[in-house]
């Protein structure tokens, strides 16, 4: 019986490229280190959307750790298909201990947050208390993807600046966030700036991002230069 494990081996290995294997290798932490196959991120999403279909993609979901980094990849992104906000919300939740590059915890992007952002904020509040970087990063990339248009919630600004910077890919998501923010919701970023309320890391992180935005005015990159 051709089980799911077996085909998506067959579908990873079939869809390999050298050369994309030591380009991504050059982008994942410790990528050298990793056990990577080299797939493409359409094919790797073209896939995911196709084990969702099969009758046991619980079997996949639920074997934890994977032993490839596109195995990952491709938990990720089934999850982002995910309909259903409760099974996508427990499968985030069980998976997040697992992530551990920047790339499966950014392009785990659920569809079905922007329904549920009531129970989505109590959501971002445990995961960047969370010790473990990945889940940390992963709830302020949330808060920055759900909550700085339509569904803006001031409080989230005021927790993001206050995390502990501990880790390079948290100092970067945090200045990432203050940076959108900016070109968002610009009054109530500006404060933190002004106000020194970030950590110097991502003050200095946070004006380069900003300045290098073309959603940012002329004169607002002039303004945050003279902040710097």
């Amino acid at each position: 019986m051709n089980t799911i494990f077996d085909f998506i081996r067959t579908e990873l290995f079939k869809a390999a490229d050298e050369e994309y294997l030591k380009f991504q290798g050059s982008l994942i932490p410790d990528g050298k280190d990793r056990k990577m196959i080299g797939v493409r991120t359409p094919e790797l999403r073209a896939l995911a959307k196709e084990l969702l279909k099969r009758d046991d993609k619980n079997d996949f979901l639920s074997s934890l750790p994977h032993e490839y980094f596109e195995e990952n990849q491709l938990h990720a992104f089934m999850i982002s298909e995910m309909k259903n906000y409760q099974e996508c919300i427990a499968a985030v939740e069980a998976f997040l201990p697992y992530v551990d590059n920047w790339a499966t915890c950014d392009q785990m992007t659920p569809k079905s947050f922007k329904k549920n952002r009531q129970d989505l904020s109590k959501r971002i509040d445990s995961w960047i208390a969370s010790d473990h970087v990945y889940t940390r990063r992963f709830g302020v990339k949330t808060a920055m993807a759900e909550f700085l248009d339509d569904g803006f919630d001031p409080s989230f600004p005021e927790k993001i600046a206050k995390i502990k910077v501990d880790d390079y890919y948290i100092m970067m998501v945090v200045a990432w966030y203050f940076a959108t923010a900016l070109a968002k919701q610009y009054d109530t970023a500006i404060k933190y700036l002004e106000d020194k309320k970030l950590a110097p890391e991502v003050h200095k992180k946070t004006i380069q991002k900003a300045c290098e935005s073309f959603r940012i005015t002329d004169a607002q990159k002039a303004y945050l230069r003279s902040l710097k």
